[in-house]
């Protein structure tokens, strides 16, 4: 059941209800996503025997359009980066309303507990694998097809942005499969510092103030190889394809530890959760979030507050190499 709530003391803000600024003009044709919870758009609310869910309030708290199944208070870092390249809001591909001329701005395919491995995630019942999501954005690229015609098809795709968010060692195969069909601009976020998250602390594993290290170090060491294969992918492009690493580490780590440079208070705990640092058990329908979630890194166990997701898309957008290499989205919209 779908509840539409309007419970909103914060003013991050969203576009599609009261957002950000967005800029004049779309710098891309379309926007297609791909990942995991910390993109889905509701995917999984079409899952029947799907346990990663979230379309119950207090989720969705501070978005315009209530609880929709983004695993957030507001919007995720697909949202902000859409609003900053000027594009609308994207369906989720599994909603009923991902048709006709809905979906010539682009599709979020992205689902909770999604990975490259079938299996992954299967705890917590149905769910998209990454193959399963490029398998969909081949249903929306022949219903495109039959909109838009061979030719002007290829334009479109070209002029796309793929934004890949997912933690997976083994996933190349879905980057060329893509580039296959002729998208040619990839957003390849890495992973976060799972180590500080709320669930993570919970643990007792790290001392006080401190994150998980070995948790960080497995993490930096796949950052490591994805922004080594970004260089590998870019030396070897003759399709005129270009890949770009989001450092989400960095960039979030920043956060963690200099919280107040950001205007954020809390760092150490979940908005909405049960438990030590608010991390041992999920937000749960019906739970009181914080009130001032605006100051709080993390909205629940695992996912970062809207107001986190709005800086980590800025910087993706207009950041340094260090942020976003080679070039950040901004500079990849221009070529």
């Amino acid at each position: 059941m779908m509840m539409i709530v309007v419970w909103s003391t914060n003013n991050v803000g969203l576009v599609h209800g009261n957002g950000i600024a967005e800029e004049e003009a779309e710098q891309f044709s379309a926007m297609y996503v791909f990942g995991d919870s910390l993109t889905d758009n509701g995917n999984n609310n079409y899952l029947v025997n799907s346990l990663a869910k979230a379309n119950y309030i207090p989720y969705g708290v501070d978005y315009y359009a209530g609880p929709t199944g983004r695993f957030c208070n507001g919007g995720t870092i697909a949202d902000f980066l859409g609003d900053l390249v000027g594009l609308p809001e994207i369906p989720p591909y599994a909603s009923p309303f991902a048709t006709g001329t809905r979906i010539l701005k682009g599709v979020n395919y992205a689902s909770a507990a999604a990975g490259i491995l079938e299996e992954t995630g299967q705890n917590l019942g149905d769910r998209f694998s990454l193959n399963k999501q490029v398998q969909n954005f081949q249903n929306t690229l022949n219903a495109l097809k039959r909109q838009l015609g061979e030719k002007d098809l290829s334009r479109h795709l070209a002029k796309s942005l793929v934004v890949f968010v997912l933690g997976s060692n083994d996933y190349i195969n879905n980057y060329l499969a893509l580039q296959g069909f002729g998208l040619r601009k990839f957003l390849l976020a890495g992973i976060g510092p799972l180590g500080c998250i709320p669930s993570q602390l919970a643990t007792g594993l790290a001392p006080p103030g401190e994150c998980v290290g070995f948790t960080n170090d497995y993490v930096s060491m796949f950052n490591v190889q994805l922004w080594s294969m970004v260089d590998r992918l870019n030396a070897n492009s003759s399709s005129g394809a270009i890949y770009v690493y989001g450092n989400t580490f960095g960039a979030f780590y920043d956060i963690i530890n200099n919280p107040g440079t950001y205007g954020f208070s809390v760092a150490d705990r979940g908005c909405c959760g049960i438990g030590r640092n608010k991390g041992q058990i999920t937000c749960l329908p019906f739970s009181i979030p914080c009130l001032n979630r605006d100051q709080y890194v993390f909205w629940d166990a695992f996912h970062p507050t809207q107001a986190v997701n709005k800086i980590l898309a800025q910087t993706a957008y207009s950041g340094s190499p260090s942020d976003c290499y080679p070039i950040n989205v901004k500079q990849m919209a221009q070529i």
